[in-house]
Formats: structure tokens, sequence, C-alpha cells
């Protein structure tokens, strides 16, 4: 196997596991809403260095198009809009009807025949260069400020997108989100993070994530990142993937007995036991480590729309972190979507018919 191809790689939980599901909703989306399908393709970053100094010879990033670049009399973009996604997750998962089917239809408001779509795979996940490609725990030790960097390659130096429309992003992706706003002011006219807070990973947030880094570094079996088979770590981690990506009132729901708790439970985690890898679920959470968009929000000089919903656990609205720190985004607002039965916690961020009024909302008032 290639380390910097990945011709044989694995795509990852929210990857493969997920991409297989997402494909058959993905066909019946294109099907029965008004866009183009989407095109894939690959763009490799030669000799990409690393914020800590480390350099990869060719960093593959993946991606996904919907849609065509249009431009102004004097050559600028004028239609693109990047959409990033979250932690062990890839642009894949925005293909199914509850984004797409609400989003990239005729009319709707990220219409795919009048916007040129950007889905990418950031490092790490999904089809990009991650550790699991063969260099397992040699893989170069990203961080968020890597993944925008090469987000930025992507577009301007791979697709030719020398301006944004809107940039937008879930969970990691709206952290990144943030990053774009402070790294590139004058890129894009519209910024929408969703479930996410622009403050650097702490408390609670830290702690799961550092539950599952050290359970995972501390497995014997996962033996200085070279394992056959997965190591039991792994099982942890998607113990607590499954405990804080939903609402306490939806698990109850699915999960009202000790029985089915186990059953929920164990289905969930056996699934991506059979489909993830240890290396690539830790680099992604450690990736986090040099997040901290807070020095910096005045930098941020596009209108900007945060959202995020009262049932995240993972971004609770009552740390008051949001509320505090929008203030100091000159043209930024943010909204905290109330407790619902359409509400799915911190999944709430793809549930488009939450906030995809808000989005229109946006790209209106942010029309130059």
């Amino acid at each position: 196997m290639d380390p910097t191809t990945g011709k044989h790689s694995r795509i990852s939980q929210l990857g493969r596991w997920l991409a297989e599901l997402i494909l058959v909703a993905a066909v019946n989306s294109v099907a029965a809403m008004d866009y183009p399908p989407p095109t894939e393709g690959d763009y490799t970053i030669r000799n990409f260095k690393f914020a800590d100094g480390e350099t990869l010879p060719e960093l593959r990033i993946h991606y996904r198009t919907i849609g065509k670049i249009d431009k102004s009399p004097q050559g600028k973009v004028t239609n693109a809009v990047l959409i990033m996604h979250g932690t062990t997750g890839s642009g894949a998962q925005f293909i199914r009807p509850e984004f797409a089917g609400e989003l990239f239809g005729k009319d709707q408001p990220l219409d795919a025949t009048r916007f040129f779509i950007v889905l990418p795979d950031g490092i790490g996940h999904g089809k990009s260069s991650k550790p699991s490609d063969g260099l397992h725990a040699k893989f170069p030790r990203y961080g968020n400020t890597d993944m925008v960097e090469a987000q930025y390659r992507l577009l301007t130096d791979g697709l030719g997108v020398d301006h944004a429309r809107l940039v937008m992003g879930t969970s990691m992706g709206g952290m990144h989100t943030w990053l774009w706003g402070e790294t590139h002011p004058d890129f894009m006219d519209a910024l929408m993070p969703l479930a996410s807070l622009p403050t650097q990973i702490s408390g609670r947030n830290r702690a799961w994530r550092r539950m599952v880094i050290d359970a995972i570094r501390n497995d014997p079996a996962w033996n200085g990142g070279e394992y056959k088979p997965q190591p039991p770590s792994l099982r942890t981690a998607a113990e607590m993937l499954w405990f804080m990506s939903q609402n306490p009132v939806l698990r109850q729901k699915e999960a009202s007995t000790l029985a089915k708790t186990d059953e929920a439970l164990d289905k969930f985690v056996d699934q991506i036991v059979k489909d993830d890898d240890a290396n690539d679920v830790l680099y992604a959470l450690e990736a986090s480590h040099d997040y901290d968009p807070g020095p910096n929000l005045e930098k941020i000089r596009a209108p900007l729309l945060a959202i995020n919903s009262a049932d995240d656990l993972i971004n609770p609205p009552e740390l008051g972190i949001l509320e505090r720190e929008i203030k100091r985004v000159p043209h930024g607002r943010a909204i905290v979507i109330p407790l619902s039965d359409k509400t799915r916690g911190h999944g709430s961020h793809t549930i488009a018919a939450l906030w995809k009024d808000q989005l229109s909302n946006l790209l209106s008032e942010s029309k130059k």
C-alpha cells in the first residue's frame, strides 16, 4: 500500500460505514431533487508543511463538487460555497436528504444550479490522506490550522476558486469556519459555523476527547499504532461517541430499558469497530489541540451567523460562551435552536430544516 496515495485506504466510521448508508440516501435524494450529482476528485499538495514543521511529500485532499463555477466580468468567482464536516466525518455525509435534500435543490437556499458547492474531506478523514493509509502513528500530527490551510490550497490552487460566497461547517467544520474568517477575512461574503464555539477546546468537551485519546494511547494492544486487529480501546471511543452525539431525550426514547440500551449501544459500537481505525480516530480527536479562535475574533470581517442547539451536549448553551464571544465579531450574531422533537442534540447541525431559513436570511443580507 502506498501511504501517500492511499489506494487501499479505509474510510472512517462516518466515512465508509456512514457512506454506505449515505449512498442509498444520495441516490434517492438526487433522483428526488433537482440538483446535479456530485463529482469527486483528488487534489495532491506537494511537500505540504504542517504547523509543527513536519512535511508530507504528497498530501491528498479528496473532495466532492456540485454545480459549476460562475465568474464576474472581472473574472472573480461569485458562487462558491465551502461546506466542512465534523470530527471523524467526511464530505459524503452532506449528500443525504436531511441536508442536501433541504438545501441543494431548485430554488432552495444553496440551489446547485446557481452555486458551486465544495465538500472536502479534511486531512485524516474520508478519502484524504490519513494514518490508516500506511504511515499509522508516523503520520504527521496535524491540527485544525493545517486542515484549514489544506482546504484553502484546494480551493485556490486546486479548483481555481479565488472567492467564496459562503463558508460554513458543522461541528469541527464549524470550528474551521471561525478560523477561516480570521485567517482569510476577505475571502468570503458570509460565514455560518454550526455546532461549535469560538474558544479553545476545554471543560467537558476536552475531557471526553482526552478520555478517548488516553484509552487508545494507553492500550497495550495499540502497540504504538502498529496493531492487528483493531485494539479494544476503539470500543471505548465508539461508546463515547454514542454517549455524546444525541440528546438525553432521544437516547431514552430509543433505549428505554436496560436491555434496549445495551442492544442500541452494542449495535453502534460493533459497527464502528468493524469499519473504523483507531489511529484515524486518535488523530482526529487530537487535531483540536491547536484550535483557539478566541484571540482574533475581531479580525472577522464578513457577516457571521453562528447556530447552536440547546440540546447539544458538546456545546451546551448554559456555558454562555457563544453569547459572550459573538459580541466581539464585528458583523456577528448567534442563535440557539430550542429543544424540540425535531432537534437531534449535537447532530442537529445536519438537520437543515431546523436552520435553513436562517441560512437564506444570511445569504440575502450578505449579498453584494
